[in-house]
């Protein structure tokens, strides 16, 4: 079958890929030749998430396993979370939480309802995950969870491969904070490239709302040599930095985690970013996804 642009599937591998016009753009659901239930999911070209069904611990994408270090290193293994995730995709890390650390309890906040009802279909949740999701804005449906609920928020929202800029600001981590339970954790993916005047400015946004910060990225990203994401780790305690840069320096594409104040000289004198200053993050070069 031919390649549909307004929905349908066409054929990859002798799968059926899924194509389908969502709220946020053209969505794909291309199948994984080597693995027989997974999936990567496309929006307007540019890949998104990937899941297998077969094994959701599994992580393929670079800032997805980071994202898992971070919930590994933060919270005991098998302890059952709190979790709040921003921004929904396919569900990934929703599915990694569900996977390693059973009888958590997770909400998912996605506006896109057309692609919420895709994955929902296609890649059906397991029974009993305690998974709820909410077709919202990430900030409003971050006001509507209870004071001091959440063990770990996680912020992966991208609007036409940009971060909004009504999530970059001191008063959307006054939110974060408040949602936090105490010992609770926050972490963001960012993406940004040279001259990574963006991420610098949600560091310092963050110290200016956390006491303890971590950045974990790929050396060429830090060094400004090319555009690439980063995941930034906030807290009110100590933060496991020591066994978060054994995890990212082990991965296939290793990663640095940079802190204290090596973190401090790189934010450069950037200042936080309020409501009236936010911008959205830079769009990648055309070429990224290319």
């Amino acid at each position: 079958m031919g390649k549909s642009r307004s929905g349908g599937r066409r054929r990859q591998g002798g799968v059926e890929a899924v194509v389908e016009r969502v709220d946020g753009g053209l969505a794909e659901l291309i199948p994984d030749r080597e693995r027989a239930r997974g999936w990567t999911l496309l929006i307007d070209g540019a890949p998104q998430s990937h899941v297998d069904l077969d094994d959701p611990a599994f992580l393929s994408f670079e800032y997805q396993r980071r994202l898992g270090h971070v919930i590994d290193v933060v919270a005991p293994p098998g302890k059952p979370l709190h979790a709040v995730h921003l921004g929904g995709g396919a569900l990934t890390l929703a599915r990694y939480v569900a996977a390693t650390r059973p009888r958590s309890t997770q909400q998912v906040v996605e506006r896109d309802a057309t692609l919420v009802q895709l994955v929902r279909r296609e890649l059906p949740l397991a029974p009993n995950t305690r998974i709820r999701v909410r077709s919202a804005d990430a900030r409003e449906g971050l006001a509507k969870v209870p004071d001091g609920w959440a063990d770990l928020v996680i912020a992966d929202v991208f609007s036409g491969a940009r971060t909004p800029a009504h999530l970059t600001s001191t008063e959307f981590l006054d939110e974060v904070r408040r949602a936090l339970a105490p010992g609770g954790c926050y972490a963001a993916n960012l993406a940004d490239g040279p001259p990574l005047a963006h991420l610098r400015g949600q560091i310092a946004t963050a110290a200016a709302r956390f006491t303890e910060l971590a950045l974990v990225a790929d050396p060429a990203v830090l060094r400004g040599k090319r555009f690439g994401n980063a995941v930034l780790v906030a807290a009110d305690h100590s933060l496991p930095v020591a066994e978060l840069t054994r995890r990212a320096a082990s991965d296939p594409h290793p990663a640095r985690v940079e802190h204290g104040k090596a973190l401090t000289d790189f934010t450069g004198g950037a200042v936080p970013v309020t409501d009236l200053a936010a911008v959205a993050s830079p769009a990648p070069p055309a070429s990224l996804f290319t």
